[in-house]
């Protein structure tokens, strides 16, 4: 992670003019670091309220949650359509104990119903600090901060309540909330934590992503239908750990964000690189030092589409010079579901 983030980061000087083109004026603040590719505002959240009416959040299994709404959902509980029975699990509602199928099997079963229900929507979003870099069109961060309104809008007018956690160093939970006073309080987190001046100051936190991951493992309620949106510079075995446990009791996306210097290596030159506190040349002028750079993101590339098809979670790729609104929406078109596929999850 440190290697990508020294690499992206001397690159940013080079790219800053294009950038600052392709974003238009800089804002109030009179600060021309500052402008709608930097840094995110309020209202630009606000404003993506009618294109999220086109997105369908797909889920690709019936949930567990506890909650009403207008969702399928195995619940546990009472007055509802009997579906199955299955072994007891610690935390099931005793009152749903199917007693023939214990008795005739000599092991503990419950019985699950089926219930239109609300469910919770949960964005995960990274804003470590590699996150606030880009070579072009908007920072990894706002990107990030885009694709996190969009869903929140959606999931508000399909009439779920949404959650997030946001982690820059610290944690900052938002326990799903419903309606448009739930993406309004979203909104204003997104743009408090996303703040590059300020994000910068403070160190990343020690636990990076899996600290994220595991604190999330405790806030969500079963059934949720979780978003994460990231860059996964820091995944490793323990963060397939976390993952599994994640998606054996929610739907779980993974979006990951990338620059356009992380799929192709940068034109041959010589260039200054630095992460903040130190510096030094990244010299691309060899086919030998591109091979190597290629190799670099080409394997973490691998790394990450490899650990979420073995958690069977979605991933979708996110590039810093795409309309968020546009791949979103194509990302999360409804797939036919298979029978197979409905009895895995």
């Amino acid at each position: 992670m440190k290697l990508a983030n020294t690499i992206l980061a001397g690159l940013k000087k080079r790219r800053h003019r294009s950038a600052d083109r392709t974003a238009g004026l800089a804002d109030d603040s009179g600060n021309p670091a500052l402008n709608p590719a930097t840094q995110v505002s309020i209202d630009e959240l606000i404003a993506l309220r009618q294109q999220a009416r086109k997105f369908d959040l797909v889920r690709k299994q019936a949930a567990r949650s506890q909650l009403s709404g207008s969702h399928a959902s195995r619940f546990r509980g009472r007055g509802m359509d009997y579906q199955e029975s299955r072994i007891y699990q610690p935390g099931d509602d005793i009152r749903s104990m199917d007693w023939r199928v214990t008795a005739r099997t000599g092991r503990p079963h419950t019985k699950l119903y089926q219930e239109e229900r609300e469910r919770p929507v949960v964005v995960c979003v990274d804003l470590n600090p590699g996150m606030f870099f880009a070579s072009r069109g908007a920072l990894k961060s706002v990107i990030a901060a885009r694709a996190a309104g969009l869903i929140g809008w959606a999931a508000a007018a399909h009439g779920d309540r949404i959650g997030a956690l946001l982690f820059n160093g610290d944690h900052h939970e938002l326990p799903p909330r419903g309606g448009k006073h739930g993406v309004l309080r979203l909104i204003r987190q997104l743009v408090a934590q996303s703040d590059p001046l300020e994000n910068l100051k403070h160190p990343p936190h020690p636990q990076g992503l899996n600290g994220a991951l595991a604190r999330l493992r405790r806030v969500s309620r079963p059934g949720s239908l979780i978003f994460l949106l990231s860059d996964f510079y820091g995944i490793d075995d323990e963060s397939g750990n976390h993952l599994m446990r994640l998606r054996r009791h929610n739907d779980v996306v993974a979006i990951q964000i990338v620059d356009a210097l992380e799929l192709a290596p940068p034109p041959p030159a010589r260039y200054a690189v630095s992460d903040g506190r130190q510096q030094g040349i990244l010299n691309t002028g060899s086919a030998a030092a591109r091979k190597a750079y290629s190799d670099f993101f080409s394997l973490h590339h691998k790394q990450v589409q490899d650990l979420m098809r073995s958690r069977a979670i979605p991933l979708l790729q996110l590039s810093t010079g795409d309309d968020v609104a546009g791949t979103l929406r194509r990302g999360l078109a409804p797939t036919p579901i298979t029978m197979a596929e409905e009895v895995a999850a």
